[in-house]
């Protein structure tokens, strides 16, 4: 990826177009150092919006060439339910400071060297080569979120060629291992599907939640750091 990436997904809770979610990528300087900085936006359209207001905001702040992060940001309120909490990486020290800007505290908690946030492990593995994997293999990745570290395991599926509304994609299928009963049905609840090539975007999830299915797919992109892989045939 680089600077000026722009993915934009339609998500469908059942046939209900519920909203839309946008990741956008940009370059800044804090404290005289050059981050990655990614802004994630999710929100509720229509009667879906009427019925269940939701706008979720989701950024960090990662290294250039490691994509470890250094600041993460989430601001969500889904339907009155609301967070407002930072997290602060030092990975020298091998500590997390989350502050609670809600419910006004701050606290200090231990890491590895490393751990990721949710949006910059998503990059990390974007950085990944993975003509390295086939069917069957996994990759394991700690992730720090809700002042916990979880353990998150990636499976590699195989590859798929599927058809979306952009044209027919080559795509490399993965499954993370995610936690049962709070929302997902099961632990296999999550599919995704990654362009097979340099790019490695999500255009398609998909989510077995406790209350219906959630899909979400890619319908607008802009710089992208590699030409699109659509096959016109």
């Amino acid at each position: 990826f680089k600077e000026g990436e722009y993915l934009k997904f339609q998500i469908n809770y059942g046939l209900l177009n519920a909203g839309f979610a946008t990741l956008e990528v940009k370059k800044v300087l804090r404290n005289d150092k050059s981050y990655y900085f990614v802004h994630g936006q999710g929100e509720t359209t229509g009667m879906t919006h009427f019925f269940f207001p939701v706008l979720d905001i989701y950024q960090t702040y990662m290294d250039t060439v490691t994509y470890l992060p250094y600041n993460f940001v989430r601001k969500t309120n889904e339907g009155g339910y609301t967070k407002d909490k930072e997290i602060y990486f030092d990975f020298e020290k091998k500590q997390a400071k989350v502050i609670n800007h809600k419910k006004n505290w701050e606290k200090q908690f231990d890491i590895e060297s490393n751990v990721h946030d949710m949006i910059s492990s998503l990059y990390y593995l974007r950085s990944l080569n993975f003509d390295n994997y086939k069917a069957g293999d996994s990759i394991s990745l700690d992730v720090f979120f809700d002042e916990e570290i979880y353990k998150l395991k990636l499976w590699i599926q195989g590859r798929e060629i599927i058809k979306t509304k952009l044209g027919k994609i080559k795509t490399i299928v993965l499954k993370p291992m995610v936690q049962k009963g709070r929302v997902f049905k099961k632990e296999e609840s999550l599919t995704f599907w990654v362009t097979d090539d340099k790019n490695k975007i999500p255009v398609r999830v998909k989510a077995e939640i406790l209350v219906g299915a959630i899909k979400a797919e890619l319908e607008e992109y802009k710089q992208l750091a590699n030409p699109f892989p659509i096959i016109f045939n």
